[in-house]
């Protein structure tokens, strides 16, 4: 079993390496890595992961080069997960496998191609894309002659799976345990979870200035914005332009990473939490405190209001959800459109989940151009 001094450095509440739940399929254990950190090299290499670097976070692939993308983002969240499993001393491997498979399941075009996805495949049981990450590492990716997957940890895999409807959940097993009886991740997922959310609101704030649908001005509407602008321009008084965003956003997430911290120490104090299994049975514990969370609900407000529904992203997210749906809609009315491993004769519902399958795995290009494979008059290629 893998051990090394790191062990002990780990808080008594966090994921073990030498207590892992294991994998489905049972491998020789490697003497050199932590079984997280053989999930998260396993999700590096996968191609669901390259995948990624072409993936829609808000503004579509191909409007610009400096916005993100999923990849950029997931790495981000990683960095941030990273940073606070430190601070509360927790299992740094498995937080960061957890970051970078967080969103392998998304769409093509973010969440907009995800809704209508959802939308086609109603019929069929639905779309999530928490549910297709889980599904690309446990069936999907295909790397290992020993089993389909990557046959990841117990606790990768229940980090991945943020949330889950009850008909889902009783499909899956063991990931799946927790939604039925109520009981919480561990540290390392409710963590991931909550960077996730910072990255996403503060990196949003900066593509949105860089694309001038935002406006600073505008964003001061936000009282946490202000306060760290005002901060800015104190300090700074000669920097203006996009260096002055950086140095607001830099400090909007460090406010947000020592509360968090500051807020879930606390928590795991008052609650007594010794062990994993406490942490299971405990409430939620990973938390801003109430200040912070108005704060973020005043922001995602904002952003809402101003950014996700501004004409630009909707007239680019209609565009994208048509792709999509007329994707689905040829693909389910003519399978023979689609490649042999693709195709599923005789089995309308089955043959939907793969179609949903090739779709989700298509990044914002590919499903451009299948679109226009498909629908141009034109011959091409």
């Amino acid at each position: 079993m893998f051990t090394t001094n790191y062990e002990t450095y780990l808080a008594t509440y966090a994921a073990s390496n030498s207590t892992s739940r294991g994998r489905f399929y049972h491998e020789t254990v490697d003497p050199a890595r932590s079984p997280f950190a053989r999930d998260r090299d396993r999700i590096v290499h996968a191609t669901a992961f390259r995948r990624l670097e072409y993936k829609t976070q808000v503004f579509v692939n191909h409007e610009g080069d400096l916005f993100r993308t999923r990849l950029t983002h997931s790495m981000e969240v990683a960095q941030l997960a990273r940073a606070l499993a430190r601070q509360l001393r927790l299992n740094e491997d498995l937080i960061e496998a957890i970051a970078l498979a967080h969103d392998l399941g998304h769409t093509p075009f973010g969440h907009a191609g995800q809704d209508a996805l959802n939308e086609c495949m109603q019929p069929y049981g639905g779309f999530e894309h928490n549910l297709q990450s889980l599904r690309i590492v446990d069936v999907l990716e295909e790397r290992y002659g020993g089993f389909d997957g990557l046959n990841l940890t117990f606790e990768t895999r229940e980090g991945i799976l943020k949330h889950c409807a009850r008909r889902n959940a009783e499909q899956l097993g063991d990931v799946g345990e927790r939604f039925l009886n109520g009981t919480q991740p561990s540290l390392e997922a409710q963590i991931t979870n909550i960077a996730d959310a910072i990255a996403y609101s503060n990196h949003d704030i900066d593509d949105g200035l860089r694309s001038g649908i935002l406006s600073l001005e505008g964003m001061r509407e936000s009282s946490l914005f202000a306060q760290y602008h005002d901060e800015v321009r104190h300090a700074f008084p000669q920097i203006r332009g996009h260096r002055e965003v950086l140095e607001t956003v830099r400090r909007i997430i460090n406010a947000m990473v020592v509360d968090l911290t500051q807020t879930t120490a606390n928590s795991i104090a008052a609650h007594g939490i010794q062990t994993i299994e406490d942490v299971r049975a405990a409430p939620q514990l990973a938390s801003f405190s109430e200040e912070m969370r108005t704060h973020m609900s005043t922001l995602k407000q904002y952003l809402m209001i101003h950014m996700y529904r501004h004409h630009q992203v909707m007239r680019s997210s209609v565009k994208a959800q048509r792709v999509i749906r007329e994707l689905f809609a040829a693909f389910i009315d003519e399978p023979r459109l689609l490649a042999q491993d693709y195709q599923v004769p005789n089995d309308k519902i089955t043959q939907a989940r793969r179609i949903a399958d090739y779709i989700a795995g298509m990044t914002d290009r590919y499903a451009l151009r299948e679109h226009v494979r498909l629908f141009s008059s034109t011959d091409d290629k």
